[in-house]
């Protein structure tokens, strides 16, 4: 009984704030306000199949008529020789490998929405490439035009986006073996290519290994870094967990002066924590390393395979500096133990400014954020 006695109420009062929405809100606009495009693409085996959905005027416009109506009564969209077809080519940019375009051919038009709005259908020629490069450019002459994207593979949903003229162009990697290879031919440079070029994770890396070690201590120490970052790399590009950068960064940035700290403070007898700190502060680093992949952008249906790809290229970077450094360090230490002591500590010092420096400029950052 207590259920009847306030349902009533709530839906009289559900009724009456509809009506003040009503009575203060402006009349709704039309959907077509807002210049949006909607593109549906389908992989199928042998090809790719497209729509795009326009609003009839605005397709009007762009081919030189004053209303949808006369570009319909004209048959302009009927022949064979059909304005959409240079309309896609240049609204629609598909590129496979080595970046070549793919050619689209008309399949006709529907309209629909009483008119309003018009789909127009199409195919790209030739097989579909591992991995499918899409820009889109439609209606340069209306501001903020945006383009709705849905990819579809085997029925399903595999990618959705918004793209516009001023936006970089997406990828979509095929859902089978060939675009798991492709997926792996892309990420594993980046993530070798992005220790490379960072130099905080370079000088960390260089910071654990000065004081060198026997084959298997130094392996054991790249093998903790890998698994730090690599747990942390994959909670922060899954979503599980992903902190801010402006924690982040200084954080890194503190990792390189302990690491250096710790080189130019331990005695000969005292425990080597190396292993410690690469798997503790790997953790850190993986969340830096996420950043990237936050930016470059993961492909949904090959998650686990860029990941680990990403994570490939990382420990190719990290051998392609320890490999060559530690080498460096034996050689002189077999020569000249007391040089290789000074070069220790003097590149401790140096990797404990950088690290000093880094940190400092970093918080200074977060505050002009």
């Amino acid at each position: 009984m207590a259920q009847q006695s306030v349902i009533p109420p709530l839906s009289r009062l559900l009724g009456a704030a509809l009506v003040l929405l009503a009575a203060v809100l402006p009349p709704a606009a039309n959907a077509h306000d807002v210049p949006i495009s909607y593109l549906e693409l389908e992989r199928g085996g042998d090809r790719i199949y497209g729509t795009l959905t326009v609003h009839a005027d605005m397709l009007a416009a762009e081919l030189g008529f004053d209303e949808a109506r006369d570009m319909v009564d004209s048959g302009v969209l009927d022949a064979q020789d059909s304005p959409v077809r240079p309309f896609l080519a240049a609204g629609l940019r598909l590129t496979g490998a080595a970046d070549q375009p793919l050619a689209l051919a008309s399949d006709g038009y529907t309209i629909v929405g009483e008119g309003a709005d018009m789909k127009l259908r199409f195919h790209a020629l030739g097989p579909p490439p591992a991995a499918l490069h899409l820009a889109v450019a439609l209606f340069a002459q209306v501001p903020d035009h945006q383009t709705f994207v849905t990819i579809r593979e085997g029925g399903a949903i595999v990618q959705q986006f918004m793209l516009s003229a001023d936006t970089p162009p997406q990828v979509n990697y095929a859902g089978t073996a060939a675009g798991a290879w492709a997926v792996a031919g892309t990420f594993i440079p980046s993530g070798a290519w992005h220790v490379l070029i960072g130099p905080d994770h370079v000088l960390f890396v260089i910071g654990l290994i000065l004081l060198g070690g026997s084959v298997r201590r130094l392996a054991l120490i790249v093998t903790a870094f890998t698994l730090g970052h690599s747990v942390t790399l994959a909670l922060a590009a899954t979503g599980t967990l992903s902190p801010p950068e402006w924690l982040v960064e200084p954080l890194i940035a503190l990792t390189i002066v302990v690491v250096g700290a710790d080189n130019l403070l331990r005695k000969q007898a005292d425990r080597d924590l190396r292993p410690w700190f690469a798997v503790l502060f790997g953790l850190i680093h993986g969340f830096g390393f996420a950043f990237v992949l936050r930016d470059f952008g993961l492909p949904p249906g090959n998650l686990a395979v860029s990941l680990l790809a990403f994570n490939l290229g990382v420990e190719i970077g990290q051998l392609a500096i320890v490999v060559p450094v530690a080498l460096a360090l034996a050689a002189i230490r077999r020569r000249d133990a007391r040089l290789a002591m000074w070069i220790a500590r003097g590149g401790s010092l140096a990797v404990v400014a950088a690290g000093l420096y880094w940190f400092v400029d970093r918080v200074l950052s977060m505050g002009s954020v």
